[in-house]
């Protein structure tokens, strides 16, 4: 993986970053989605589409402010650059989850992307690329937020938290 250097990069570099994050994030969930396979509403594969949806809900938005600001201008941030920023890690994908277990995987990453966003906040020299990593940072605190929020109606599952039925990060689960 590719360093990026928070203090030489542009808005145009802080709008691509955050979009491939949102990217990775939503293509993460989407697989975890396949992985625990649907079984009944509110089962962790909901959680985890639901969590796919926002995290494309919020790309999206990023894409048309990139879009607004630079037009079609070529993207000098790759995948590469990025890993697991806000994607859960693959580790924590299982063939037996419960809903509860789902939310928390899903606070985890809210919490890792708050880190990430923070770190390159105090990094960014270019005030507005400052702004945009402060309200990011800011948006991940409050969607971790919502997430704590419904974590009490769903109790702990017996017999989901001693399983430990983990794929692994290259098989096909789906």
């Amino acid at each position: 993986m590719a360093e990026i250097d928070f203090t030489k990069i542009d808005l145009r570099d802080a709008l691509d970053l955050a979009i491939l994050i949102e990217e990775e994030a939503k293509e993460r969930y989407v697989s975890f989605t396949r992985i625990v396979g649907g079984q009944y509403a509110g089962d962790a594969s909901e959680v985890f589409r639901r969590m796919a949806i926002n995290e494309e809900k919020h790309g999206t938005q990023l894409l048309e402010l990139r879009r607004s600001l630079f037009g079609n201008e070529p993207r000098r941030i790759t995948r590469d650059q990025i890993d697991e920023v806000e994607a859960p890690s693959m580790d924590r994908a299982r063939l037996s989850i419960s809903s509860r277990q789902a939310f928390e995987v899903a606070i985890d990453s809210e919490v890792k992307a708050y880190e990430f966003f923070a770190r390159a906040c105090r990094a960014a020299i270019d005030p507005k690329v400052r702004r945009l990593f402060t309200d990011l940072r800011e948006e991940e605190r409050e969607h971790r937020e919502l997430l704590e929020k419904r974590l009490p109606d769903f109790p702990p599952e017996p017999g989901f938290e001693s399983e430990d039925l983990s794929v692994e990060a290259g098989s096909d689960a789906g």
